[in-house]
């Protein structure tokens, strides 16, 4: 069912104060991120459920090397197993992340294995970007969904190619990166917004009694760490990324069109504008007739074509006003009074867009 949702960028509508959110809510700290890793990697002890090798040549290719690497020696062997499957291992290496700590590792087939529930991913070494092994995942997988068919049927539910292992991965190598050398951090906006980087550069600026923070742009502010005087950079990004900031925000509304969902920012503005909208339904609807001839008279059945059309048109809204709104509460009033169902809005929304009353981004999913 269609549905009207409002929301201001602080949360839901309030009495019309912003609220403040944590710099570290609003910001990447530069140098520290996550670095994806992956992996291929070969999950054996299915059920009966894993590729078949006549479809997916390179799981026999790596399971080949395994076992040769193993010691055993599988050269002009033929072998048709159904219990393993060539999979992808993927995971996150987190920032700061010590050799020996552990991360949790996703592992999704690449062949045509029907469910990797019950499996083990054998030692498998995840790469990052440079090509370089940074972790080595093993484990039983936990896979989310079921599989079950018999000779006519076939159900799944979820997703059985597919599951996690949690901490099954372990750190092998760190990324060379010294925090405590840094003289200045670069604060990276998640959505850059020049107002924003501003009231960043105050609360900063306040918080440390001086002239330490300094924006560049819409999306970045640099703060000179030596000249806040903390005992050490970390101790300095501690105490910016709890400062209280309030963000900006641009006037938006998302719209989903598959679900009729309407997203709108507290600070849309509707123009003064008029509006009709109705339905026109085309009905075509095929009826044909089987024609016989008499009893007695030579001939054969015909089939006659008989179709009806017709054209349905619903009585619209009529030209309505929607009043000019100053706050959000107007707008939403202004369009209710439309008396239409959410996913009639959508065009109209769209249709004032495109009049240039409205005052917002508009933004289709």
């Amino acid at each position: 069912m269609a549905v009207l949702i409002l929301l201001s960028f602080a949360g839901l509508v309030t009495s019309g104060a912003a609220q403040s959110v944590r710099i570290k809510d609003l910001v990447e700290f530069d140098g520290v991120r996550a670095n994806d890793l992956v992996g291929y990697g070969l999950v054996v002890g299915l059920n009966g459920t894993g590729d078949g090798l006549r479809n997916a040549p390179f799981t026999e290719e790596i399971m080949s090397n395994i076992l040769e690497r193993l010691g055993v020696n599988v050269t002009g062997e033929q072998f048709r197993p159904k219990n393993v499957a060539a999979v992808f291992a993927t995971g996150r290496l987190p920032p700061f992340a010590r050799s020996g700590s552990q991360i949790d590792v996703t592992v999704s087939a690449i062949g045509d294995a029907k469910s990797l529930l019950g499996g083990t991913l054998i030692m498998t070494p995840l790469n990052a970007a440079d090509g370089q092994i940074y972790a080595v995942a093993q484990g039983t997988i936990i896979a989310g969904g079921v599989s079950a068919e018999g000779d006519a049927a076939r159900v799944v539910q979820g997703v059985p190619t597919s599951g996690v292992i949690p901490a099954g991965a372990r750190i092998e190598r760190e990324v060379d990166f010294d925090f405590s050398e840094l003289s200045s951090v670069r604060l990276a906006l998640r959505e850059p917004d020049f107002t924003t980087a501003a009231r960043i550069e105050r609360a900063i600026n306040r918080g440390f009694g001086g002239s330490v923070a300094v924006m560049l742009d819409a999306g970045t502010v640099t703060v000179d760490l030596r000249a806040s005087g903390a005992r050490s950079p970390a101790h300095a990004v501690v105490a910016i990324e709890n400062l209280p900031v309030e963000p900006e925000r641009r006037a938006r509304v998302v719209v989903d069109q598959r679900s009729g969902t309407i997203v709108m920012g507290e600070d849309v503005r509707i123009s003064r504008v008029a509006v009709s909208q109705g339905n026109l339904t085309l009905r075509i609807q095929e009826a044909p007739i089987a024609v016989q001839p008499n009893p007695f008279a030579a001939g054969e059945t015909v089939v006659v074509p008989r179709t009806e059309t017709g054209i349905i048109e619903e009585v619209g809204i009529g030209l309505a006003e929607v009043p000019t709104g100053t706050s959000l509460s107007a707008v939403i009033a202004g369009l209710n009074a439309l008396g239409v169902s959410p996913r009639d809005m959508i065009d109209i929304l769209k249709s004032i867009k495109a009049a240039g009353a409205l005052h917002a981004e508009f933004v289709v999913m």
